[in-house]
């Protein structure tokens, strides 16, 4: 895995550097950016409460791997975001988006929106019900790896980042990744679910850490 940036590349990583060894604390390391990505979708509203396993007006369920997403918006000294807000979207179990401009010849899922609203608690907790987004082809001989985009506004920022699944074969030759500074912050693992939650699921811990929160 790449480390990232050269020194003084990235003004985000420079300043959490200056912070780290100015103040003496031990911080928690910043949550790494991501791009934005072609598919952001500008002309729907997300569905509030998290739960993108049912579409509005659909009796199915999507397909694919059911995924439990768990985390807290947190500063850099562990302080939680109370009331941050995270829009959240994918594409389908099948690497396919619900956005006009995605020519993926793979299926929609009439089950899957792919978009979604939370709000953080007063412990900065948010929750997320999904289905595993697929790999999807993103130039001739290269993959997107599956990942799960998050805009998230904090109370003094706001953070553009993707989660991304260890284990990936595609994840070596992504250039996004790759690029990151920090991708333990980026990429996480797929663990056997908690107590309550469907056997066949799987549970992701994404804690997302801003610079001032």
């Amino acid at each position: 895995m790449a480390i990232g940036p050269a020194p003084g590349s990235d003004p985000a990583f420079d300043e959490e550097w200056t912070m780290t060894h100015t103040t003496g604390k031990v911080l928690l390391p910043r949550t790494s950016d991501q791009i934005l990505g072609p598919f952001y979708p500008l002309h729907k509203e997300p569905d509030p409460g998290g739960d993108l396993t049912r579409k509005p007006g659909h009796s199915g369920s999507a397909q694919g791997q059911l995924l439990h997403v768990v985390g807290r918006v947190l500063d850099r000294e562990g302080r939680p975001v109370q009331g941050g807000k995270l829009n959240i979207w994918q594409a389908n179990s099948h690497g396919r988006y619900n956005h006009p401009n995605d020519d993926n010849p793979a299926p929609l899922d009439p089950c899957f929106e792919g978009f979604t609203v939370v709000t953080t608690d007063d412990n900065g907790y948010w929750r997320l019900k999904t289905v595993k987004p697929g790999a999807y082809p993103a130039a001739p001989g290269r993959m997107r790896p599956s990942h799960i985009h998050f805009e998230v506004f904090g109370k003094r920022e706001r953070l553009v980042t993707q989660l991304y699944f260890k284990g990936d074969p595609h994840q070596d030759k992504d250039p996004w990744l790759q690029s990151s500074p920090r991708p333990e912050t980026i990429l996480k693992e797929m663990q056997a679910p908690a107590p309550g939650m469907e056997a066949t699921s799987r549970l992701v811990v994404f804690d997302i850490v801003l610079m001032h929160g």
